[in-house]
């Protein structure tokens, strides 16, 4: 089932990132984060404007998915989100952020977002291939802008025009 996320699963929220943030060229983060250090992104995910979506199986949260502001505040940009999606582990290969990019998708007509993005680790070739499915397009590449332990790589920037 996928919901808008309550304050109760930004433990979870931040279980999941931490997933990726062990795995290793999925998030540009290599250090595990907090909780505490997630608040204040959480509360400016409002429900009407840059909403957080969780997938919830049996009471559990397996994966969740952000839209957030590009460039907050640059009203130029109000019609641009970027989307974020994480998957817990051991919830890999299940469909979980096929559903949530669809559901994300769905609703930007209604949260009146026109251009979606996301930035991507070039080496993280899963989620390339699933923003490729949805028909996301390589709109610009920074390359080795990400240091991992002395392991450099690129960021790729995938956009869709929804409207």
């Amino acid at each position: 089932m996928i919901r808008l996320a309550k304050p109760k699963d930004l433990p979870a929220i931040v279980s999941i990132y931490n997933d990726a943030v062990a795995l290793g060229f999925a998030t540009a983060d290599i250090t595990r984060i907090s909780v505490a250090s997630k608040r204040t992104w959480f509360a400016e995910h409002k429900p009407t404007q840059y909403p957080i979506y969780v997938w919830e199986d049996a009471g559990k949260i397996k994966g969740w998915c952000s839209l957030s502001p590009y460039r907050r505040g640059r009203m130029a940009l109000r019609f641009t989100a970027e989307i974020s999606y994480y998957v817990q582990t051991k919830s890999h290969r299940k469909g979980i952020a096929t559903k949530l990019i669809q559901h994300s998708i769905a609703k930007c007509a209604s949260l009146q977002i026109k251009n979606l993005f996301a930035i991507v680790l070039e080496r993280n070739k899963p989620s390339c291939a699933l923003l490729e499915k949805f028909e996301f397009e390589r709109w610009g590449f920074l390359p080795r802008v990400a240091d991992f332990n002395g392991e450099e790589c690129g960021h790729i920037y995938y956009g869709r025009r929804l409207l």
